[in-house]
């Protein structure tokens, strides 16, 4: 059985999107910056990544374009999700390689069936 990895650093934004997925039977991992999700990623593959743009060190923009670079790593989709939600955001977000963009505050029921729709 596979996982999502939540990569956020708000311990708030976190417990809302792991009990959101919990509650549909998704596995979920946590990591709180960019490099713990990369090592993380490095040990075992998840299905999806859930990724904050706003993180310590490197950006969400920047983790989603290495992923999304790395030949081992490509195929993982990737919702960028920021409480910065204007279009040019979005644009951006998915000029990086995400496979969706969710603003903050996450609307729960958006988030579930989004990423059911990702790793079915």
């Amino acid at each position: 059985m596979g996982y999502t990895l939540i990569v956020d650093d708000s311990a708030t934004e976190r417990s809302i999107i792991t009990s959101c997925l919990q509650e549909v039977g998704i596995n979920v991992s946590v990591a709180l910056s960019g490099e713990e999700a990369l090592e993380k990623i490095q040990e075992n593959s998840p299905d999806l990544i859930v990724l904050d743009v706003v993180l310590p060190g490197r950006s969400g923009f920047e983790i989603c374009r290495e992923l999304k670079g790395a030949e081992h790593t490509n195929q993982i989709p990737i919702i960028l999700c920021s409480t910065k939600g204007t279009e040019m955001d979005k644009f951006w977000g998915m000029k990086q390689g995400a496979d969706a963009y969710i603003p903050k505050p996450i609307d729960q029921k958006e988030l579930v069936s989004k990423v059911k729709e990702l790793i079915s």
